[in-house]
């Protein structure tokens, strides 16, 4: 680990973004991996594949590969939005019992500290996001 906040040795710049909703897992699983869930972290206009190695893209240029698919716990994928050079790793993970889940994102293999910065903006306002999307229903 180096001094940097932020970056590992082993995965580079990374940033988590984290928050505990008033909901079970199930139903912000539920959410998350639906079409409309799917449209506000990962981007528009695709179905989220449920097997390693398969392929998505999205209707903004988000291109990756899923990397694992846990139902009801966990995502992990790579993600290269269509401005970017190279792919980064997202997972997508809920944690929890009974009415509470916290819901985390993590992303990692960032190109540096502007880029984790923009990263956490990002993850924040998904999360925002889904929090509002969840109190609609």
């Amino acid at each position: 680990m180096t001094s940097s906040v932020g970056k590992t040795a082993d995965v580079g710049w990374n940033i988590g973004v984290s928050r505990t909703l008033p909901y079970p897992a199930g139903a912000v699983w539920d959410f998350l991996v639906s079409r409309d869930g799917v449209a506000i972290w990962l981007g528009p206009g695709v179905e989220l594949p449920r097997e390693a190695g398969a392929e998505y893209e999205t209707e903004n240029g988000t291109v990756g590969e899923i990397r694992s698919f846990v139902d009801g716990d966990r995502v992990r994928l790579t993600w290269r939005p269509s401005d970017w050079d190279h792919d980064s790793t997202v997972q997508v993970r809920l944690s929890g019992s009974g009415a509470k889940t916290t819901l985390r994102f993590h992303q990692e293999r960032l190109a540096g500290a502007e880029e984790r910065e923009e990263q956490r903006a990002y993850w924040q306002d998904v999360t925002e996001r889904v929090v509002a999307a969840l109190a609609e229903r």
